[in-house]
């Protein structure tokens, strides 16, 4: 399928003198557990906040005034930071006036945080009063809104009406079940391609979440004719099932790509030990895997080796998660620092990234608080993270702390053999609700209601 990519020339050998720069102060080995929590922490997380005071606002007012769970009020706070109530609090009035009801401003804030700081009176306002003096019902109106909150980000009355009729088309055509093709006046210029194309991507099967965002972007693939078609037919070609992001992803970074484009970025992954199968069973994966530029690649390709992993093992790292090659050198500076910090050698934080790669995506926040709660709380030595580091992976608040609440409650009343051993994390931790259940629970008839009550973190 692809002659260019598995037979085209080989490129010029990757430079050798990449200026690698890979520099992390080590913390002492022998820097306490019990002082990683208090002054110099403290100290630090002062410092932290001090510089994201306006991230911290964010997440205290999506907290208070939309109800966000904190994690969620974070998330958002990378898109989007103010530092006072009014602008938000006046679009939130806003769309309270036009009859939005509080899940759909959610799901607006959600999907289109950036919202929060438009002028309510200047910007968002004339649109909306726009629509509803077409005759759009209230109902209308919201739904369609709150499923495209972009469009009033859109400049231009006329094109932000177009996009509200072919998204009202779309929820109607979806709501009776209708089979038949839609049919629009197309408008003239781009416009016109965006709804034949995204019509052509509803009739393969992907779904509104993904279809709208395409339709409101001004730099999706979606803007094409020619050039939309052959990559479209390369995603479908490839396997990918419309129904799931992974398809829009892989047709974003097609688009974006020549032939040839495509041939050098798979010869560097070649020249890095890769094979063109596995670059493909990656990209499979994580399209974006593909996107990504030959210095940013081989960076981050060194930059892992930094971390104490052979190459071998950098390969196979990436061939089960691929994100890492988007992860910056300070990020995974800042997570060795982090785990050194809490009392994990190099070589035992090299062997968690290789059974659980994801520890390097997680921030130093949740590293600490989690590892705090399983060596202060339970007891459980520091090896047992490095042996099942998924466990960074678990809710603390949905899983581990009500199952470890079980077990402290059944050594609290004698019930775990001399009731000073706590049992293995692995046991506790990684097995299946009904494993635990069946294991430390359900043989406690008369105690089991008031364990079951703690297992579901009540």
């Amino acid at each position: 399928m692809y002659p260019l990519i598995l037979h085209g020339k080989r490129l010029s050998e990757l430079q050798r003198s990449l200026n690698f720069r890979y520099s992390v102060k080590l913390l002492q080995n022998s820097f306490a557990f019990s002082n990683l929590f208090s002054s110099a922490s403290a100290s630090a997380d002062a410092s932290l906040r001090d510089g994201y005071k306006g991230d911290n606002f964010t997440v205290s007012y999506l907290v208070d005034s939309l109800g966000f769970t904190t994690k969620h009020a974070e998330s958002i706070s990378n898109k989007v930071s103010f530092e006072d109530k009014g602008n938000p609090d006046s679009v939130l009035s806003l769309l309270r006036s036009y009859g939005f009801t509080k899940s759909q401003i959610s799901s607006i804030v959600t999907i289109y945080p950036r919202l929060l700081i438009l002028d309510a009176e200047k910007s968002i306002a004339p649109k909306l009063q726009s629509l509803k003096s077409r005759g759009a019902s209230t109902t209308e109106l919201t739904e369609i809104v709150s499923t495209v909150p972009k469009i009033l980000g859109k400049r231009g009355h006329k094109g932000i009406s177009v996009y509200y009729d072919f998204v009202k088309d779309i929820i109607e055509a979806d709501k009776s079940s209708s089979d038949e093709k839609l049919c629009h006046s197309f408008p003239q210029g781009n416009k016109e391609n965006k709804i034949r194309n995204i019509s052509v991507l509803r009739e393969l099967g992907v779904a509104q979440r993904l279809l709208f965002p395409l339709l409101i972007s001004d730099s999706q693939p979606v803007c094409g004719k020619q050039r939309f078609e052959e990559s479209l037919k390369k995603v479908v070609e490839m396997g990918f099932d419309p129904e799931t992001s992974k398809f829009v992803e892989a047709l974003r970074v097609i688009y974006r790509m020549s032939e040839k484009t495509i041939e050098e970025k798979v010869n560097v992954y070649k020249r890095l030990g890769f094979g063109v199968a596995d670059v493909w069973g990656i990209f499979k994966k994580w399209p974006s895997f593909l996107s990504y530029s030959e210095k940013k690649i081989t960076h981050a390709f060194e930059t892992l080796m930094g971390c104490g992993l052979l190459k071998h093992e950098v390969l196979s790292l990436l061939k089960k998660h691929p994100k890492c090659i988007c992860t910056s050198e300070q990020k995974i500076v800042n997570s060795i620092e982090t785990f050194l910090g809490l009392g994990f050698t190099r070589d035992e934080f090299a062997m968690m990234i290789k059974r659980y790669p994801q520890c390097i995506d997680y921030t130093a926040e949740t590293v600490k608080k989690k590892t705090e709660f399983i060596v202060r709380k339970m007891n459980w030595p520091l090896g047992a993270l490095v042996s099942i580091p998924q466990v960074y992976g678990y809710s603390l608040e949905k899983r581990t702390a009500p199952r470890c609440n079980v077990i402290k409650t059944l050594m609290s009343k004698g019930l775990m053999g001399d009731g000073s051993e706590t049992p293995p994390m692995s046991s506790v931790l990684t097995s299946t609700d009904q494993a635990f259940l069946r294991r430390y629970v359900m043989k406690h008839d008369k105690l089991a209601p008031e364990l079951m009550t703690i297992f579901n973190g009540k």
